[in-house]
């Protein structure tokens, strides 16, 4: 063991729950890491593999503060990374690593100069880049409503699964595989959606980003993208570095090259820059590190209408980009056709149903129509809102008090019997039981289950009274992931191991490597009379609170109490 081993078990020790994860979690440890106590962590974080495997994913301040400091933010990413002492020196081993990746590519520990500011995008530019915007916005909107319908399915890799890629791209959501990842990309780091194990899914946030305004949207997802960006592209002033930087901005990553591209690829997308690396004037105050500036980038977008006409053949027209609340609540009752600055939407028995289903009745549905609609609403379309909603709510699905099972009731005896018998709803199990039906199945999952069956179902709550029900959303408190939490197992390992006399733990360690090496060591212990006493000895056995070995001096075998053992070097 080194001294620096030492030096930082010690320093591990001494820190928090929360400071302790967060330097774990900084070295990607894993949580079932055999490791026993805190000399354990530090002989793992100095081993030369991980600390090339650390400095590999550092950004170009922080290798250049490695080498001759200067950077106080750098340094204490670098310190909670435990890759430097307090004083901000590298530790031995750390600094031998260094001077090999220095050897191989110097230029990667280069520090670099203060950038220029990118030129100023011109008025045309500027108009192209804030369509790009208002596509964008529309697409996520796509993407988090599909989404909120049916969570996205995510495979092994953390993709999204290629059925649900292929839905969406027919869907007209998102053109390729490209614009979803950028848009799942785009809305994780706004929190509107939240990848969980098997799935994405949206989250309370969602419902007030799409009832917002295009400008109010791009503000929430360009502030959450800047927020989210590596801290090897921030500024001290909360910004980011021009993004035709980017590139360069982890040298010895081999992986960065690509993360970069699909990174300025999104901040096109979203208006942060150009395809020639200019910056639109309201991404600025952004890059700066102040408020995104949606005002300027409101005037260059086309104004929002709040009319529409609607036709005899079930479609709307919106001659215009209709207001975002207009457009969602237009979205739960009608199926939309295209999208554009001038969007067509469909009316369906299923889309209809769908907005009954989410609270809407005949009358809510006839009322916003009339004030949205220029030419009033068709005969054949005012039709199918009246028989439709006549027709959902025919099967109520509640759970019974008493027996905590689901219950499924219909005023049509034969549309019951079709459910009890339909094979696609097999898994839910359910039985007759006098005028209705009963599942194990939780309440929530029957609905759904009906509802994809395309049955008129709706649900009640405990008093009777009719529910709206939503896919499963993801809880906004467990959107920040809880480092703490996911080591917590191996911090109470680590400190249980290590205990509370670390100089002694640390004592007897250095004496069990020394035994298991057969190593010379001087060994220092403290005498009856208060004096003390070096013994140059080949350890052989460490047992019963004493230490045997052969005193080379003396040619004789010594037996000595560990606990008079002050201190041990290298012989």
């Amino acid at each position: 063991m080194t001294s620096d081993e030492r030096v930082l078990a010690s320093w591990l020790a001494a820190r928090d729950d929360d400071a302790l994860a967060a330097t774990l979690s900084a070295r990607a440890v894993a949580r079932t890491v055999a490791w026993q106590d805190f000399f354990d962590t530090a002989e793992g974080l100095l081993d030369p593999v991980s600390i090339e495997r650390m400095l590999r994913r550092l950004s170009r301040t922080e290798l250049a503060a490695l080498v001759d400091g200067g950077d106080e933010r750098a340094l204490g990413r670098l310190r909670e990374a435990a890759l430097v002492r307090d004083d901000g020196t590298p530790y031995s081993a750390v600094r031998a690593v260094v001077d090999g990746l220095r050897a191989a590519d110097p230029g990667a520990f280069d520090r670099v100069e203060a950038p220029a500011a990118p030129r100023v995008a011109d008025a045309q530019t500027s108009a192209a880049a804030a369509e790009r915007v208002f596509s964008a916005s529309g697409s996520l909107t796509d993407v988090l409503l599909e989404t909120l319908a049916t969570p996205l399915a995510r495979t092994g890799a953390g993709s999204v699964s290629a059925t649900d890629r292929k839905r969406l791209i027919e869907g007209g959501a998102v053109v390729d595989g490209d614009e979803l990842d950028d848009q799942l990309a785009a809305a994780e780091a706004a929190g509107l959606a939240r990848p969980e194990a098997h799935e994405w899914l949206v989250t309370v946030a969602a419902d007030r980003w799409l009832e917002r305004s295009t400008p109010e949207r791009w503000a929430v997802v360009a502030s959450g993208i800047r927020s989210t960006l590596p801290a090897g592209l921030r500024t001290p002033e909360g910004g980011y570095l021009p993004v035709a930087l980017w590139n360069d901005a982890y040298p010895l990553d081999a992986a960065w090259p690509e993360t970069a591209a699909a990174l300025q690829r999104l901040a096109r997308r979203w208006g942060l820059t150009t395809a020639a690396d200019e910056e639109p004037e309201w991404a600025t105050p952004l890059r700066l590190g102040a408020e995104p500036d949606a005002d300027a980038l409101a005037r260059m977008l086309p104004a929002e209408i709040d009319r529409l006409y609607l036709q005899a053949d079930l479609s709307a027209i919106a001659p215009g980009p209709l207001a975002p609340a207009l457009d969602l609540r237009l979205r739960r009752i009608a199926l939309r056709e295209s999208r554009a600055q001038a969007s067509t939407y469909r009316f369906t028995a299923d889309s209809l149903a769908a907005g009954v289903t989410e609270g809407e009745t005949a009358d809510s549905i006839r009322a916003f129509l009339g004030e949205l609609s220029l030419t009033g609403i068709p005969q054949p379309l005012d039709y199918l809102i009246q028989t439709t909603a006549a027709r959902h709510g025919l099967v109520e699905v509640t759970t019974d008090a008493a027996t905590g099972r689901t219950r499924v009731t219909s005023s049509d005896p034969n549309l019951l019997r079709a459910i009890e018998v339909d094979q696609a709803l097999r898994p839910l199990g359910l039985l007759g039981d006098g005028d209705g039906l009963t599942s194990r199945v939780a309440r929530d999952a029957v609905y759904w289950s009906l509802a994809d069956a395309r049955y008129p179902v709706i649900a009640h709550d405990g008093d009777g009274e009719p529910e709206a029900l939503h896919r499963r959303v993801a809880d906004a408190d467990a959107t920040a992931r809880d480092s703490a939490g996911t080591y917590a197992g191996l911090i109470d390992t680590l400190r249980a191991g290590h205990g509370v006399d670390g100089e002694g733990a640390w004592l007897e360690r250095e004496l069990d490597q020394a035994v298991r090496a057969k190593s010379e060591i001087v060994v220092v212990v403290r005498m009856p009379d208060g004096s003390e006493r070096a013994f140059t000895l080949e350890a052989s056995g460490l047992g019963g609170g004493r230490l045997r070995g052969r005193d080379r001096g003396a040619d004789i075998e010594r037996t000595l109490p560990v606990s008079s053992i002050i201190r041990v070097q290298p012989a």
